[in-house]
């Protein structure tokens, strides 16, 4: 994979793959385009300036969302597009060039979107004409240096999504969201301001629309987990250290490795000690987790809008119960959405906990694919 950083290098490619805006006077800085076949990555991180420039309309949102300034894309959530070799389009280029189907692909509470890295760029192999976006919620990965004023709840956190894709001037065809992105996802359909002009299929995976229900004694509870985090330091000199003391604290070893993708070395490479910090704003993070358990949106899921498709994936190993009763009003949800021209499902994957993607991503990409087949 090559990798471009400049505005003039990247002009090599107008009539290829990807463009960047890194020129001073296009008011975005230190952009990074990486160019790799069969698929590209493109890479944005924060701009710490905006432009002005006429209003653009939201794909996904109520038109006032629109008014006043246009914000730089990058400065409303950190994210990056992963791009089927086929895809010639930048949002630069908006416009002149088709808009490809795009998939919006969303992480969980403590998660990033690197959380969905490996399985995009699987994606994007397969469906060559696809492109795939992954974004840090607030709070998290490089999002969290954006500092978003609160209160930062599900409805929040699917906003900024909204503006993003709005500034991107993309209508995604396909949303998955994993555990609390799940219930952003269904959050980004009960604010659309209108009936979508396409069919668009939501991915709720090993989550359900109401109440959060913790798993068995023994094991993770996220809860505990922000509560245990925020009692240590902001700076660390090992991951194996961390990693050791939530194993002894009682959380799965599993959990412990992926919680300690978080950390960040502070100081250069190669120095002793290493400084490691977390990258997650872990207040904001504790505010969101509490939203996701208080949330109900039960009323999207059995009024589905017309033009969306919910699909609900259980992991047949979930940390989080599923009551009988949530799986009985998603069985009636379905019945009542055909009738009414939406459409509702149930999955479940087999040999997979929590984690679908990492548990049983070729499970899960048999379950995913048909909604990116017939393009």
């Amino acid at each position: 994979m090559s990798a471009i950083s400049n505005f003039t290098a990247c002009r090599r490619f107008e009539n290829g793959a990807a463009l960047t805006k890194d020129s001073p006077g296009l008011g975005l800085i230190h952009k990074k385009v990486n160019i790799s076949r069969p698929f590209q990555k493109v890479s944005l991180v924060r701009s710490k300036r905006m432009f002005k420039g006429s209003n653009i309309r939201m794909t996904l949102v109520d038109e006032r969302l629109s008014s006043g300034k246009v914000v730089v894309p990058s400065e409303v959530l950190a994210y990056e597009l992963v791009q089927g070799a086929k895809v010639r389009w930048s949002y630069i280029m908006e416009g002149s060039l088709p808009e490809p189907p795009t998939a919006v692909l969303l992480h969980g509470i403590l998660g990033s979107r690197k959380n969905w890295g490996s399985f995009a760029r699987r994606l994007a192999q397969e469906f060559p004409k696809w492109q795939f976006l992954l974004v840090d919620l607030r709070c998290h990965g490089d999002s969290a240096s954006l500092k978003k004023r609160g209160p930062h709840t599900v409805a929040s956190a699917a906003l900024d999504v909204l503006k993003l894709l709005g500034q991107l001037r993309l209508t995604p065809r396909v949303v998955v969201g994993h555990s609390f992105g799940g219930k952003v996802a269904l959050s980004m359909v009960e604010q659309v301001a209108k009936p979508l002009a396409r069919p668009v299929r939501v991915w709720v995976l090993d989550a359900t629309p109401g109440e959060v229900r913790a798993g068995a004694d023994g094991d993770d509870h996220p809860a505990e987990l922000i509560s245990f985090l925020s009692k240590l330091p902001e700076e660390v000199s090992s991951k194996r250290d961390i990693v050791e003391a939530l194993i002894l604290e009682g959380f799965s070893r599993d959990v412990a490795q992926w919680v300690v993708t978080n950390l960040r070395q502070t100081n250069p490479a190669g120095s002793s000690p290493s400084h490691l910090s977390w990258v997650f704003d872990l207040k904001g993070i504790a505010e969101m987790y509490q939203s996701y358990e208080d949330t109900n949106l039960w009323k999207i899921v059995e009024d589905v809008p017309r033009g969306v498709h919910v699909n609900f994936l259980k992991a047949e190993r979930s940390l989080h119960r599923w009551a009988l009763e949530d799986i009985r009003r998603i069985h009636v949800a379905e019945e009542q959405a055909v009738e009414e021209g939406g459409g509702v499902e149930m999955h479940v994957l087999e040999d997979a906990g929590h984690w679908v993607h990492a548990d049983n991503p070729d499970g899960l990409f048999k379950i995913l694919s048909f909604s990116f087949q017939g393009f």
